[in-house]
């Protein structure tokens, strides 16, 4: 009796312990939470696809991390208002802890208004018939526009990414008409990209994706884009292992894979007959989160930056490069070898970008 009674004793004291121990670190959470500031998000074309799958990862934590609140800024067009209600509306139903607010608007001022982290998901896509500098003068006047309500209605030292193509010139117009967003604060997403260059990799090898890094994407979001794997590395029982060393098919590597990443979007569009949204949306948490938290050591991501003349790509584009992240900030990475077929790759999505920002400029005058 005594040893059953010991044994109540024993069992009675490791729950009370373990619950003690689930409070504590509740507790912990919950005043991690309460201590931080909430940050004010803004995603234009919240209302679409991408913006209707952006914008719960945002409020679940995906993007900043689970211990940081945030108040969700949402813009999009006025055809679109009561879509916009409606994303709103189950946000709210949805009683996401981290959520403290939400603006939903039509009005590109109001939206702006204090924000530190923009995503620009919002654009005027190509449709059947028009020609290239149609769609640019569209965006150019879209990106003025909202570059104006940034410049003088966010909030100090905000983070812009812009998502809506085309992104890299997009970008570039954003800064253009935002003096005084520091340069290095502007940029485009490529993390796609660079996430199905991961994605290929796994699935050739059979490796999950988590084991794969350092993939690059160099240059344009476009079909030009150069998915680069001479650097990339998976994880193995005996180590890391280069990617080209375990793959030994150098003709699927500078052929199918490349085309696959390349043409991926219209792939996709192909079978859905919509375009990429789950993971567009994704890819610009991974982005943002990376940006702000932080790079892992050893790793580096794929970001659209604006060029310094690294890797002797023209200075003056938003161009992707390989890029680790500390501190809130990008660094380039420095002194990667660049083979023949490389450098003949980096120098076309160089071409292509230099084709698109004179387009753009054209459309400015």
């Amino acid at each position: 009796m005594v040893s059953v009674d010991r044994s109540l004793f024993v069992f009675n004291t490791l729950a009370l312990f373990r619950s003690y121990r689930l409070f504590q670190i509740s507790l912990s959470l919950s005043l991690s939470t309460m201590a931080k500031e909430p940050v004010r998000v803004l995603v234009t074309g919240a209302a679409g696809q991408i913006g209707y799958a952006l914008v719960p990862m945002i409020a679940r934590g995906v993007m900043l991390g689970a211990d940081q609140p945030v108040i969700l800024h949402m813009l999009d067009i006025p055809p679109a208002a009561e879509a916009l209600n409606g994303v709103k509306m189950e946000l709210v139903d949805a009683a996401f802890p981290l959520l403290k607010g939400v603006v939903a608007t039509t009005d590109a001022i109001e939206a702006c208004t204090g924000v530190n982290i923009a995503v620009m998901v919002g654009g005027f896509p190509r449709k059947e018939g028009m020609e290239r500098k149609d769609v640019m003068s569209k965006n150019v006047a879209i990106y003025k526009s909202q570059a104006s309500a940034l410049e003088k209605h966010a909030a100090a030292n905000c983070k812009v990414l812009v998502v809506a193509n085309p992104a890299n010139t997009n970008a570039l117009i954003l800064k253009e008409f935002a003096p005084s967003i520091p340069e290095k604060n502007i940029t485009c997403l490529t993390r796609l990209d660079h996430n199905r260059a991961l994605g290929q990799v796994s699935e050739r090898l059979n490796v999950p994706v988590s084991d794969v890094k350092n993939v690059i994407i160099w240059g344009n979001h476009s079909s030009t884009q150069y998915p680069d794997v001479n650097h990339a590395t998976v994880t193995t029982s005996a180590g890391e292992k280069p990617v080209r060393q375990l793959v030994a098919d150098d003709e699927w590597l500078h052929g199918d894979f490349i085309s696959t990443v390349q043409q991926r979007g219209a792939a996709i569009i192909k079978a859905r007959k919509l375009s990429s949204a789950l993971s567009a949306a994704s890819s610009a948490c991974d982005h943002i989160r990376d940006w702000v938290l932080g790079t892992p050591e050893g790793t580096w991501v794929s970001m659209g930056v604006y060029s310094d003349g690294s890797y002797n790509v023209p200075a003056g584009l938003i161009y992707s490069f390989p890029v680790t992240c500390c501190n809130g900030d990008w660094t380039i990475v420095q002194g990667l070898a660049i083979d023949d077929l490389s450098r003949k790759k980096l120098d076309l999505t160089a071409e292509e970008l230099t084709e698109e920002k004179a387009l753009a400029y054209s459309c400015l005058t």
